[in-house]
């Protein structure tokens, strides 16, 4: 596994996004690589989603903040919501917020969600993956409402029928 190197741009500013730098190679080809940091935190949110049994992403306050979002209409679901990742010299610490959906085993479900999202960071990013730390929120209810984006043909539908 490749080392990376985090490039800070003065180290008394903390806003702003960070970024991983790709060490160097033996290509003839000379440059920088970089990543955000918000792309290490979307890779583990579609890796915690990935596990069966995680129904949602993110603590009660961000799902609210959310779906209040996808009410008035700003934008779509962020996809890193309920993750954050802190990357120290090339290697990575991810803190999740899940929702378990009932019926699973919560335990099972958060190990799985921990190597699965160990796994693909490692793979993907090429990531000393120092830790991943799972908070199980909540647990959805069968029938509950799941926070998918809705359709608006089927908003619709409802009115023109009146």
């Amino acid at each position: 596994m490749t080392e990376t190197l985090t490039e800070q741009s003065a180290p008394e500013q903390s806003d702003g996004p960070s970024y991983i730098e790709a060490p160097a190679t033996d290509s003839a080809v000379k440059g920088r690589i970089k990543v955000a940091d918000e792309v290490v935190e979307k890779v583990a949110a579609l890796a915690a989603l990935e596990v069966e049994g995680v129904a949602d992403m993110g603590g009660d306050l961000a799902r609210a903040f959310e779906s209040v979002r996808d009410r008035i209409g700003l934008g779509s679901r962020r996809a890193n919501q309920g993750v954050n990742a802190q990357i120290h010299n090339g290697e990575v610490a991810v803190s999740l917020t899940i929702v378990v959906e009932y019926g699973h085993v919560v335990m099972d479900v958060a190990s799985e969600v921990k190597t699965n999202v160990a796994m693909i960071v490692s793979r993907m990013l090429g990531m000393r993956v120092m830790e991943v730390n799972v908070t199980v929120d909540d647990v959805r209810l069968p029938g509950d409402p799941h926070p998918a984006p809705r359709d608006p043909a089927a908003d619709e539908e409802p009115s023109s029928a009146a």
